[in-house]
């Protein structure tokens, strides 16, 4: 018989400055049955001070995973999406862009801005948390991420 190794669990930094949407992703997570650790963050400036561990998130850990909203206050997604992506020390973190814009010109700057994966929330609340589990088993469970 063949054991499937148990995954660590993964550091996941949410970018989102709805609390509901940030409420279905921690249920989404807790009730998966990995047990990965979701970091949020409210704003695109919160969002880069945990990155460079500035101020509040001096203790910041390094995140294995970045859910990104793109519609934010202070630095949207996109510029939030840039940074980390033109960094060297950040750009290996995968981003998920999980927002609700369906827009292809969001859809293609991200892409050109090197997200790693594209979600347009689902309005439906059993939708939206299938839709994070999905990307919580992808990102845990199929593919290999770089460790810490």
């Amino acid at each position: 018989m063949t054991t499937v190794p148990t995954p660590e669990p993964v550091e996941v930094l949410l970018v989102e400055d709805d609390a509901g949407d940030e409420l279905m992703t921690r249920e989404a997570f807790e009730d998966n049955k990995i047990g990965n650790t979701l970091h949020v963050v409210r704003d695109g400036m919160e969002a880069l001070d945990f990155l460079y561990r500035r101020g509040q998130h001096a203790d910041a850990v390094s995140p294995d995973l970045i859910l990104l909203d793109l519609n934010l206050p202070k630095y949207d997604g996109r510029q939030v999406l840039d940074r980390i992506k033109s960094d060297p020390d950040l750009k290996h973190i995968p981003v998920v862009v999980l927002t609700t814009s369906a827009a292809e010109e969001d859809i293609l700057r991200s892409y050109k801005l090197h997200a790693n994966a594209y979600v347009t929330k689902p309005v439906d609340f059993h939708q939206f948390i299938a839709a994070v589990r999905q990307i919580d088993d992808f990102f845990v469970t199929v593919v290999k991420l770089p460790r810490r």
